[in-house]
């Protein structure tokens, strides 16, 4: 994230006789990795404000609706009903019990292949709103933001480029880290500079800020990526649900997920679901009572599901009541609550309860850290997140700015920081970015296919090495 020009010269003060080798060696990797990052970087921090902040004001599922209270509230059956009689040919999937008393009921009814999102008021049952799930603005963000719009294509870049910015922290701070007397006076930016010293001054101070918080931004969100998070950490830290000793359907609970929209528990996406239809399971609604939307509702207050909550009714056969609560789809502000109960649909006995305490170490950590990454812990953290974006945008536009600054006039280069010749110490630069590689694969990939065309291409073109030189 933050590069400095060795070339300068340094206030007198803090002038070293040369720059060494490693540190234009580091400031070559930089440049190249920022190339590729940069333009991801803004695009992520874009998209994760434009979520972020409409979820504050609108609700991710448009669930920040006002309402009077009136007395008691509508049975959520029929509540239901209504929901699914505004939706032509609607089938109901999902029931958001409201945050407060004076905020709407939301119900997920789908149609033709479509979601829509219907809100109601829990005391008259009249129709607020209905909203297509995936037309919204979040939904619009959500998707530039995971896929580019590219789908399959769009996650493996956007997954490299977050692998790459591990190796542009790593030579960022590297290239920051505080030599001769200058001690800790670079983590203040120099406000008395002019030009391209001061955006370089600004870029280096704030890109060391925020560097520790963008490898946690970065980790938590390829913890959910095509490779290193669904292939690697994700399918090693799935919940084991041969624990629950029900017998399990062919589906994952990622089928309870709409699009790119997450809205089920990290550690439990690739767990596969319970399934109805057997004497298996603890005690749950009473023996003689039947199983219905009300009872259900009821039973999940009974055991604790205060406030906003999600009911998934079941789909097919096998299919099973869940109940879940957790902080990454903005239930609670709370992740050690989460949640997850799955009641068979013809018995109503709890095939399963899954709660914070029975994730993995990393499972756990993932629920913190998507809350964090979402702002989902309060309006402290959506304080953060919003300064956070804005200095990746500023740290981002300010490397290309100085690029601009320092590139040579009138000729069509890249102008990067050269390569020295005999690098001391690239044994220790070697094993980072080994480290970087098998951590994440991509990365590594990437790195690899950079030197073989540095190699094999651009050493027997020379004017294709002076133009990205």
């Amino acid at each position: 994230m933050v590069s400095i020009d060795p070339t300068e010269a340094l206030p007198a003060e803090d002038a070293a006789p040369k720059p060494n080798k490693l540190y234009f060696a580091a400031w070559r990797w930089h440049f190249y990795a920022g190339l590729y990052v940069i333009p991801f970087l803004v695009i992520l921090a874009l998209t994760g404000l434009v979520m972020l902040w409409v979820s504050v004001l609108s609700g991710r599922d448009g669930e920040w609706i006002a309402v009077v209270p009136k007395g008691e509230t509508l049975a959520v059956s029929e509540l239901a009903e209504r929901a699914t009689d505004a939706v032509s040919d609607g089938t109901l999937v999902q029931y958001i019990a409201p945050r407060a008393a004076d905020l709407a009921a939301i119900f997920r009814v789908d149609a033709g292949g479509d979601a829509v999102m219907v809100a109601i008021n829990p005391y008259t049952g009249e129709i607020l709103s209905e909203m297509p799930r995936r037309a919204g603005l979040y939904d619009l963000a959500s998707d530039i933001h995971g896929t580019l719009l590219l789908g399959v294509t769009g996650d493996r870049m956007i997954e490299i480029a977050a692998s790459l910015a591990m190796v542009l922290v790593a030579t960022g701070l590297y290239l920051w880290w505080p030599r001769g007397t200058r001690a800790f006076r670079v983590l203040v930016p120099n406000l008395s500079a002019r030009g391209r010293q001061l955006w370089k001054n600004l870029h280096s101070t704030i890109g060391a800020w925020v560097s520790v918080i963008l490898v946690f931004f970065l980790i938590s969100g390829l913890s959910w990526a095509g490779i290193w998070g669904e292939k690697f950490v994700q399918a090693w830290n799935t919940f084991p649900a041969e624990k629950w000793g029900a017998p399990l359907s062919d589906v994952t609970h990622a089928s309870m997920n709409h699009g790119a929209i997450k809205e089920v528990p990290w550690a439990l996406e690739q767990a596969p679901m319970p399934a109805s239809g057997s004497d298996a399971g603890s005690r749950g609604i009473a023996a003689a009572s039947p199983v219905t939307l009300d009872s259900v509702t009821a039973f999940a207050r009974q055991i604790g599901f205060e406030n906003r909550f999600q009911l998934n009714v079941p789909q097919g056969a096998e299919g099973v009541w869940t109940i879940s609560r957790d902080s990454m789809s903005n239930d609670s502000n709370r992740p050690a609550d989460d949640r997850t109960v799955h009641l068979d649909r013809y018995t109503g006995r709890i095939l399963a309860d899954v709660r914070f305490a029975d994730y993995s170490v990393y499972g756990k950590g993932m629920a913190v850290g998507i809350a964090l990454h979402e702002g989902d812990l309060g309006w402290w953290n959506v304080a953060l997140n919003t300064v956070f974006c804005l200095s990746v945008i500023f740290v981002a536009i300010s490397g290309a700015v100085m690029w601009w600054l320092r590139r040579p006039a009138g000729a069509f280069r890249l102008a990067a920081p050269p390569m020295p010749r005999d690098v001391p110490l690239w044994q220790g630069a070697v094993l980072v970015g080994l480290a970087i590689s098998l951590a994440f694969p991509l990365a590594g990939l990437t790195l690899l296919a950079v030197l073989a065309a540095d190699v094999l291409v651009l050493s027997r073109i020379p004017a294709l090495r002076r133009v990205l030189s």
